[in-house]
């Protein structure tokens, strides 16, 4: 029997309703569904097995199935990657361009069960920064900011790569992207669409002071050194998928590279990323 994790964002709008439709759907295909404890509430006269200790269930699982938005779906897809389980998204958001389905389209639930689908792999990027004296190294699915403060002037970013400066912008940030990220926040920017099989490292900047800054793609191979200064002593701040953040100083630098990890998304669909983006931004 599959057991699937079932990872939901009941924050976004009637997210426990079709959080019940899934959970039965799964049931009567035959799978056991896992949740943990503080769901409870929500769904405990639902066919679940509750885990206290959500480490643990995501170990014992065959499939993570993250329901709600981008975000949420990312964020499972982290859980996913350290124990190289493949992860499926339902969106219930308004883009849901990581989501391998949609809440009308549960049908396809069979098919998950029965092992009928094939797992798409994607690389993250291992971003190492500075805090308190130490080093910390992190893994993003799509893509890490370094951007000024809300109320500071803009920022000088130098870019380094093999010791060699690269690129020199002047601008409100930096955008560091992989692949699946380059439909995020990178997009938003002006950076290329980018197919999500391929593994390569976008640089995109925020709001350039220069007519000519357009988005470098590095190879997978390369490093890249950022480090950020500024005339007016802004703040300069590193985030992290949208989750993670923390101040970044004069001085300090930041490498991005190929992560180790990699993401394994479920596909069940026959459509290519090519009609996806059609569907979700070519109308």
């Amino acid at each position: 029997m599959m057991k699937i994790a079932l990872l939901p964002n009941l924050g976004k709008k009637d997210a426990k309703l079709h959080t019940g439709t899934i959970i039965r759907t799964l049931h009567d295909c035959g799978a056991q569904v896992l949740l943990h404890l503080p769901m409870e509430p929500y769904f405990g006269k639902l066919p679940v097995q509750f885990y206290d200790d959500f480490d643990q269930m995501i170990g014992d699982c065959d499939v993570l199935l993250a329901v709600g938005g981008d975000g949420t779906i990312i964020h499972a897809a982290k859980h996913g990657a350290l124990v190289d389980k493949p992860i499926l998204g339902i969106n219930l958001g308004r883009m849901g361009f990581v989501a391998g389905l949609e809440k009308d389209e549960l049908n396809f639930l069979d098919n998950l069960v029965r092992g009928d689908y094939k797992i798409d792999e994607r690389m993250m990027l291992e971003v190492t920064y500075p805090e308190e004296g130490r080093s910390i190294t992190k893994h993003v699915v799509n893509e890490a900011v370094l951007s000024r403060g809300a109320l500071s002037k803009i920022v000088d970013f130098t870019v380094s790569s093999g010791g060699s400066i690269i690129g020199e912008y002047r601008a409100d940030g930096l955008i560091v992207a992989t692949p699946t990220g380059s439909t995020a926040y990178s997009l938003s920017a002006g950076g290329p669409v980018i197919d999500p099989a391929m593994d390569c490292i976008l640089l995109t900047p925020v709001c350039p002071h220069s007519l000519f800054s357009r988005t470098v793609v590095f190879g997978s191979k390369t490093a890249l050194t950022i480090e950020g200064c500024s005339q007016y002593n802004s703040d300069v701040f590193l985030t992290l998928d949208g989750e993670d953040s923390v101040q970044i100083f004069e001085g300090e630098q930041v490498t991005f590279r190929r992560s180790d990890r990699r993401i394994r998304m479920i596909k069940l669909k026959q459509n290519s990323f090519l009609e996806v983006v059609k569907e979700k931004i070519g109308k």
